[in-house]
């Protein structure tokens, strides 16, 4: 009985030992700057979210957040250097739905999704928004499914890479519609814009909150939404269901991701602040605008979507042989 005591004793003392670090590390936890690894370039709809969540988000941690672009390889490169670095919270990554996707199209990646990286929250969605350059003779769904069959693969549409929301979803779209399309990626969603306003490509999904500006100008023609609903930003514009896509239903997301083995305490503090932050009355005004939606969900509701966003796309990469090498 003694012994069991003495036991039962020293497991408390080594449990309370063990907790220690964690506690005192929460407690202090940030008094360093934070490094916040964009892996896209400037411009993009992940930039888009980092700029004026950051220095909302520096003030409720009391300390500097530096964004950090590091673009290349539909976002593998930036996601690499976090996946190796130190996992005590003063650095973390910014991505959106191309990392669940990036597993099934680059066949050597540098990390795993699962091992390498701890999940700490979807901030966002929205859907993807079909635009057409004003040069393009169409201005429906229809319109532009009849011009691609009069003349396959005439028809180019740009990406911020391979494994991309809105590479994906161009290829979804033509294989619903039977039709051939041009694909044209490129290296974030600030060029493919560029080339896109210029009329060097003729259409793009791109996210709502990217696109609105562009579509409110007059700059670019939207033809349809990928959500199964409109966008309140954007009332007048169909849906790709309304378009006679049945079930049709795409979301682009934005997420937080921390290099694995860091602390539980610090994923929860930056999923709490997180949340905080995204409904701030300046934030909800601005997502309005944009079409967003804030999602804001925990770890563990993350992981098991990152999951079933790659199950749903990888049949969908293996059917149309999508591969980086």
């Amino acid at each position: 009985m003694i012994l069991k005591k003495r036991c039962a004793g020293l497991f408390a003392a080594l449990s309370v030992f063990a907790l220690a670090p964690a506690s005192a590390m929460a407690d202090t936890y940030p008094d360093k700057t934070i490094r916040m690894v964009v892996p896209f370039p400037a411009g993009g709809f992940v930039d888009g979210m980092a700029r004026p969540m950051m220095p909302l988000m520096s003030e409720e941690l009391g300390q500097q957040i530096v964004i950090e672009n590091k673009g290349g390889a539909g976002g593998t490169i930036g996601t690499a250097e976090v996946a190796r670095a130190a996992p005590d919270g003063y650095t973390l990554l910014m991505v959106f739905d191309s990392h669940a996707v990036n597993p099934h199209i680059y066949p050597k990646l540098p990390y795993d999704n699962e091992k390498d990286l701890a999940p700490v929250s979807r901030l966002v969605q929205n859907p993807l928004v079909l635009l057409a350059h004003p040069s393009v003779p169409a201005n429906t769904v229809s319109e532009l499914i009849e011009l691609a069959k009069k003349e396959p693969a005439s028809i180019s549409y740009a990406t911020v890479g391979p494994g991309s929301s809105n590479h994906l979803t161009a290829e979804l779209f033509a294989r619903e519609a039977g039709v051939k399309l041009t694909h044209i990626p490129y290296r974030g969603g600030g060029p493919a814009q560029t080339d896109l306003l210029g009329g060097h490509v003729n259409i793009m999904f791109l996210s709502s909150s990217l696109a609105i500006p562009h579509v409110e100008g007059g700059k670019l023609k939207a033809l349809a939404v990928t959500s199964a609903e409109r966008n309140s930003a954007l009332p007048n514009v169909p849906t790709l269901q309304e378009s006679g896509f049945k079930d049709f239903d795409v979301q682009s997301w934005v997420g937080l991701l921390a290099p694995a083995g860091t602390p539980d305490v610090i994923l929860a503090r930056w999923g709490e602040e997180s949340k905080k932050v995204l409904n701030m009355p300046e934030m909800q005004e601005r997502f309005a605008k944009q079409g967003l939606q804030v999602v804001a969900d925990s770890p563990d509701s993350f992981k098991q979507f990152l999951k079933a966003e790659g199950d749903r796309w990888g049949s969908l990469i293996k059917e149309l042989n999508i591969e980086i090498n």
